[in-house]
């Protein structure tokens, strides 16, 4: 892999980056018009072994109440699949990779679920 695509150091606990925030603005229209009912940056973190967690970056309620986890990228590595698709199969939540879509392809945000 090119690495030019890796993130040069982790923004500390709570602190969006670009991408995050544009998603978070995007989850407030939503909510807004009543298509969610409620988000939360880094809102959960879920024990998926002993040592081992996975903190979803936004925590979300659906419109019918149920809880979803979306994790936003803008390129998936495979050690982030693993750990939203081991997620997915231990918790009773829904489970969505969001990757931001280019310009020349639209704009908007590809969904995945999981």
């Amino acid at each position: 892999m090119n690495k030019a695509l890796y993130a040069l150091g982790r923004l500390k606990t709570g602190q969006m980056n670009k991408t995050e925030a544009a998603y978070d603005q995007h989850l407030a229209l939503q909510q807004h018009a009543g298509q969610i009912q409620w988000r939360k940056f880094e809102g959960l973190k879920l024990r998926l072994a002993d040592n081992t967690f996975y903190t979803p970056d936004f925590a979300v309620m659906a419109a019918d109440g149920v809880m979803e986890c979306h994790e936003v990228k803008g390129v998936w590595m495979d050690d982030a699949r693993a750990k939203i698709k081991i997620a997915a199969d231990m918790y009773p939540f829904r489970f969505f990779g969001i990757k931001v879509r280019t310009k020349k392809a639209g704009g908007g945000w590809e969904v995945e679920a999981f």
